[in-house]
């Protein structure tokens, strides 16, 4: 049976598209007061006032993850203005894919700076509140949700930097795991293959070309399969520890 999040705050990074703004809006119907966590500030604004028309309550905070102030920040607000901070999800990324040789060191350090130093930031800041969370919360457990890959399984040609940053999305969640996992933070991993989203967006036209060609007119994964996944895990009873979901398109292979 799901449980519902009431009483409970939710901190979603990477809020204001995709499987960002799918999850929270789902987090929300569950129940969660959701901060919405991005860049783009007209767009945290819409899905806040989307989710207050449906019911919910949301706070839409426009931040740069990649600045450790602006992250502190953030976590800081939710806490003093939402009233505590019970799970964090963190979405925020970019693909940037292509081959090591001739490639432009700019793009591996935005994968490298957005995929791990900024999840890194956010989950740092946001540990104290969820163990306090964990300790005297409505449900007496907390959920950090970090949203990795299938790249962070299985390395593939044309992704390597991609594939660093997953692999470690995996390796540090699984070593927090073991850190608080006696303290009742939950720490899961979601590892989706393709999804429709605007994460293909920032590739080279040469690359998506690529990759059109690679997954012809299969049927991507949706936000929302992704969402109902990140619900399900911050959703089980306290004695329930759902540790890493992966999720491919049915017809995907690789």
């Amino acid at each position: 049976m799901t449980q519902t999040l009431d009483g409970t705050v939710a901190l979603i990074t990477g809020a204001s598209s995709g499987i960002g703004a799918a999850t929270a809006r789902h987090l929300a119907s569950l129940g969660a007061t959701v901060s919405l966590v991005a860049r783009r500030a007209d767009r945290l604004d819409e899905l806040a006032s989307q989710i207050r028309s449906a019911g919910g309550a949301a706070l839409a905070l426009a931040t740069d993850v990649t600045d450790p102030d602006d992250t502190v920040a953030a976590v800081d607000r939710t806490v003093n203005e939402l009233g505590r901070l019970d799970t964090v999800v963190n979405d925020a990324g970019v693909m940037l894919l292509g081959p090591v040789v001739g490639s432009d060191i700019d793009e591996w350090n935005r994968m490298v700076d957005l995929n791990a130093s900024a999840l890194l930031q956010v989950t740092h800041a946001a540990l104290p509140h969820l163990i306090a969370a964990a300790g005297d919360g409505p449900r007496h457990v907390a959920d950090l949700v970090n949203v990795s890959s299938v790249a962070g399984r299985k390395a593939q040609l044309g992704g390597a930097v991609y594939n660093l940053t997953k692999f470690g999305v995996g390796a540090f969640s699984e070593s927090l795991r073991q850190e608080v996992t006696r303290r009742h933070v939950r720490v899961s991993v979601v590892e989706p293959g393709s999804v429709d989203t605007e994460l293909r967006d920032h590739l080279r036209p040469e690359i998506l070309e690529i990759m059109q060609a690679q997954f012809g007119e299969m049927e991507r994964l949706e936000a929302d399969d992704i969402a109902e996944a990140i619900g399900y895990i911050v959703t089980r009873p306290r004695r329930v520890a759902v540790n890493e979901i992966l999720i491919r398109p049915t017809e995907q292979v690789g």
